[in-house]
């Protein structure tokens, strides 16, 4: 057994060392899938499963930090989740919660800024406002070298949506005619108005839980992103995954069109 775990850490050290730093994506994106069927497959909790997932999400953060990735968009919460029932919502609730009370700890530690994309409308108020303190409490980082933004009740359509009804606000503020504000909608219009408009597009999103699907998640954003399919539920992710996922789309050759 520590023989086998040798070799996999020298492997590892040897597939991070081979990925050449200027062809790493710039912003990752990962949708966290597989909590609930890790938890019955290993017979535990469904709080335990979130947990885990959250701490995994902690650890990626470390990862992409010391790979240089510049930005990093997680999805924890989709609104479509908020149709499951309650003894699966109220725990992960939780464990989100007490996530952002860490976060800020990490975001000084790394040296990241944090952003929350999502209707937090939508979610309780203890969440909802346990995520925007800790975006406010990791304004104070000084030059970020990366930044994490947290889909958080986020929805791609409804994010298309709110941006181009801000858009449209924006322009009948400044006075533009009703007739004309169709011809002033355009892809850059709509583009600043995303929840985080400031971030790059997605260059490579990453699924794991074996399931090839996209399931709504930055669907402005990942036009023209690679993706990675992996098998491991989300809690079972390892930096070995990640490595993999990205040596694969070095070896790729980006094509921006058809």
């Amino acid at each position: 057994m520590a023989l086998s775990r040798s070799l996999y850490r020298l492997y590892e050290r040897r597939l991070s060392a081979s990925l050449p730093t200027a062809s790493l994506p710039r912003h990752i994106g990962v949708i966290m899938d597989g909590h609930r069927r890790f938890a019955r497959e290993e017979g535990g909790e469904y709080r335990t499963s979130y947990q885990a997932g959250m701490a995994k999400f902690e650890e990626l953060l470390t990862w992409c930090a010391e790979l240089g990735i510049r930005a990093v968009t997680v999805w924890v919460l989709s609104t479509e989740n908020l149709r499951r029932p309650t003894d699966e919502l109220e725990p992960y609730f939780d464990v989100l919660s007490r996530l952002f009370e860490r976060l800020p700890t990490q975001a000084h530690r790394l040296g990241f800024s944090l952003a929350v994309s999502g209707s937090l409308d939508l979610l309780p108020p203890t969440l909802a406002q346990a995520a925007k303190e800790a975006v406010d409490r990791t304004a104070s980082v000084n030059d970020p070298s990366m930044v994490v933004n947290i889909a958080l009740c986020y929805g791609g359509r409804q994010e298309i949506v709110d941006a181009c009804r801000s858009l449209v606000a924006d322009l009948a503020d400044h006075g533009v005619a009703a007739d004309d504000i169709a011809e002033r909608i355009d892809a850059q219009g709509i583009a600043k108005n995303l929840y985080a408009a400031d971030l790059p597009d997605i260059d490579l999103v990453i699924r794991t839980s074996g399931e090839s699907r996209l399931s709504g998640f930055l669907l402005w954003q990942s036009a023209f992103a690679e993706f990675a399919f992996v098998d491991p539920y989300w809690p079972a992710f390892r930096r070995i995954d990640l490595l993999r996922a990205l040596r694969d789309f070095t070896r790729r050759e980006r094509r921006f069109g058809a």
